[in-house]
């Protein structure tokens, strides 16, 4: 899948988090990057939304007890500094903007 064959999932969230302003979809890592002004603050993985985490927002993902974006590498495990979406952000437009909101800030913060 590349970026002319974009899931409709990613088509999806492009769309719903476009209150943020304009997202764009990368490929990449087997799945799809989002990004909104040059920074990736989302991941989409095997139609899965995850989200960019520092110490700023990583404890609303834990509250959540939703888990990081991990993966299996040479045997071990690899865990990036995103975590899966809550389920309803979707669901409505204000909480996806406010999700979507902090997530870039995560991405601002690590960019620095």
């Amino acid at each position: 899948m590349r970026d002319n064959d974009m899931s409709e999932y990613t088509e999806y969230l492009r769309e719903v988090l476009s209150d943020v302003g304009p997202v764009t979809a990368r490929w990449m890592f087997g799945g799809y990057g989002l990004f909104h002004g040059g920074l990736m603050f989302a991941l989409v993985m095997d139609d899965v939304l995850y989200l960019k985490a520092d110490d700023g927002n990583r404890p609303d993902f834990e509250a959540a007890a939703l888990p990081p974006f991990d993966y299996e590498k040479r045997g071990r495990r690899v865990t990036l500094s995103y975590y899966q979406a809550p389920d309803d952000m979707l669901d409505d437009p204000e909480v996806a903007a406010h999700w979507a909101r902090r997530a870039l800030e995560a991405a601002r913060r690590a960019r620095r």
